[in-house]
């Protein structure tokens, strides 16, 4: 939902459709860029049904624009993911199903999430992970204050401080400690702040595994 995050998808399927084409190619896609003040406000308001309607608008134009799929860039609005999929004729590349896959290849059955506050604590997201056989650990309420805060206070807007990495690093590690075989990084600006370079635990970068599957479903 944030440009921060947006650019990451940008530049990572226009270099896989490189990888695999050669070459100049680059990716032929629609970008719908939304004003997430916006969206954020309805969000913290609890008017899921308000965002619905403006990510509905964005998917007709996008797939009025002669898209084959749609894509939303983000975790926490695949909550309203249903009412965005019954507004279009396209299919919708759901960021948790892709993430699932790649957990069940890697026979990871439970993981770690962190996310903003919706994503972690309402069961639209966690849900879709447990039908595969995946248990679900989330941090402490403190914690998830916390991964919460920094991803609408700092990353969302561009910054990106060594407190908050080490924060999180230590989050990633107590659920490790908790049984976790893997962490998902289950908001799409949550690369800009950790990679896997950063702790031995294994990260599972929605935005990456996303991405992988876009390019596989636009080059197949």
């Amino acid at each position: 939902m944030s440009w921060e995050s947006t650019q990451t998808y940008y530049r990572l399927i226009n270099q896989g459709v490189k990888q695999r084409l050669g070459g100049l190619h680059s990716a032929r896609l629609v970008l719908y860029s939304v004003d997430f003040a916006e969206i954020e406000a309805l969000q913290h308001q609890g008017d899921w049904a308000a965002t619905a309607r403006i990510l509905s608008e964005a998917a007709r134009s996008v797939e009025a624009a002669g898209a084959e799929f749609l894509v939303l860039c983000t975790n926490t609005m695949h909550k309203v993911a249903a009412e965005i999929e019954q507004s279009v004729n396209i299919p919708l590349l759901h960021i948790a199903d892709a993430t699932a896959g790649v957990l069940q290849a890697d026979g990871v059955t439970c993981v770690g999430l962190l996310g903003t506050s919706f994503t972690m604590e309402q069961n639209f997201y966690r849900e879709r992970l447990e039908a595969r056989g995946i248990q679900v650990l989330v941090p402490d309420a403190t914690q998830r204050e916390r991964v919460h805060r920094v991803i609408y206070d700092e990353l969302c807007r561009g910054e990106v401080r060594d407190e908050s990495r080490a924060a999180y690093l230590e989050i990633v590690a107590s659920l490790a400690d908790s049984g976790a075989q893997g962490v998902i990084l289950g908001c799409t600006e949550i690369g800009l702040l950790i990679q896997q370079s950063d702790t031995p635990v294994r990260l599972y970068d929605t935005a990456v595994i996303h991405v992988e599957q876009v390019v596989e479903a636009a080059l197949d």
